[in-house]
């Protein structure tokens, strides 16, 4: 099978998108598929607004077109609602193309909250640009549930999973700081409400690995907070592991990998009971502990045995996640669907029969 991944969001831009999609990638062609990544390396490209870090194709229409002709894929996937998902969406309905989407990021709430905004309106935006989608994946039942409520249609779940090979406890790790640590790993943004746990009075030390807009901003508020930038993805194992609770205090999580990473390293969560959190944590809080109030969470972490976090993350092999999204897929152009059995897909007849993947 040949198949277009289109995305937005691609290194090197540093965020769960884009490690879900690279961990995607790996897994499609290991198990033999042909796999052509259009991102916006290779277009003009423009800062996005308030994340001048993330660069965006600039009017990719006619290189889309000219990428897609050439191709002619037995499967499209647009996994992001950026000017390549547009772009990509506009030339499969003009072609009468089938393809499925992806929800990774709760874009309506975050614009509701910058812009002051109903947030009805950003998912009606949303709504419409997966209207045309003979699939939309989502990650979580909690996630699938607020979609659906917007009005969402053909919604199937796809849930992520995590590196259990690099992401495991790593015996010793010491960050060197007074204990207990508890740490923060991610982006530095608005969307991430980081206030709500760099104010919290906790004993011990904060650590916060990541870089963003409002980097400067928070350093000066809180110099007390240990900054570390960005991390190489190697060695956050060993941070993961020195940590004591790992906090996430969003409120906008569609998933929330760091929190599986932390998990797979032996650390538990604290977090909100919100939708990506509750399903990744575990209701009842089996990889860490979800309260309303964010310090008793902190705290109550710190309890939870790191063994109990490790088996919670266990259950997100990325195995089973590659044959789910493999499962979800249809043709582009008709025909019958891919599946051989239990969502597995044969590659297409003439296709490569070496996995090849060409970032582009």
């Amino acid at each position: 099978m040949r198949l277009a991944l289109v995305t937005d969001a691609w290194s090197p831009q540093v965020n769960g998108v884009v490690t879900t999609l690279v961990e995607l990638l790996q897994g499609v062609t290991a198990r033999g598929h042909a796999v052509e990544v259009i991102e916006p390396s290779t277009f003009r490209r423009f800062a996005c607004p308030g994340y001048r870090e993330i660069e965006l194709a600039w009017r990719p229409g006619a290189e889309m077109a000219r990428r897609l002709d050439a191709l002619r894929p037995d499967a499209v996937h647009i996994a992001t609602e950026g000017p390549l998902g547009w772009a990509a969406r506009r030339y499969c309905l003009r072609r009468g193309w089938a393809f499925t989407t992806a929800f990774h990021t709760r874009f309506p709430d975050i614009l509701a909250r910058a812009l002051y905004c109903p947030t009805g309106w950003g998912y009606a935006a949303f709504r419409r640009f997966h209207r045309p989608s003979t699939g939309v994946l989502g990650p979580t039942d909690g996630m699938l549930a607020i979609l659906r409520n917007y009005g969402f249609a053909r919604l199937r779940p796809w849930t992520h999973g995590v590196d259990l090979g690099l992401f495991a406890p790593v015996a010793g790790a010491d960050l060197g700081l007074p204990r207990p640590v508890f740490l923060y790993v991610g982006r530095l943004s608005y969307e991430k409400n980081l206030d709500d746990f760099l104010r919290l009075e906790l004993p011990g030390s904060k650590v916060v690995c990541g870089v963003g807009l409002l980097a400067g901003s928070l350093q000066s508020r809180y110099p007390a907070v240990h900054w570390r930038g960005v991390v190489a993805r190697a060695e956050l194992p060993a941070i993961y592991s020195a940590a004591d609770a790992f906090v996430l205090p969003s409120r906008s999580e569609t998933f929330g990998l760091v929190m599986l990473e932390a998990m797979a390293c032996g650390t538990p969560v604290a977090a909100y009971p919100e939708a990506g959190p509750l399903d990744v944590v575990g209701p009842h809080g089996e990889g860490g502990v979800l309260d309303a109030d964010l310090r008793a969470a902190a705290l109550g972490a710190l309890q939870v045995p790191r063994e109990q976090a490790r088996a919670r993350a266990l259950r997100f092999d990325w195995s089973a996640v590659c044959d789910q999204f493999l499962g979800h897929l249809v043709p582009a152009r008709g025909g019958h669907g891919f599946a051989d059995d239990a969502g597995s897909l044969a590659p297409s007849a003439g296709g490569p029969s070496q996995a090849t993947a060409t970032p582009r």
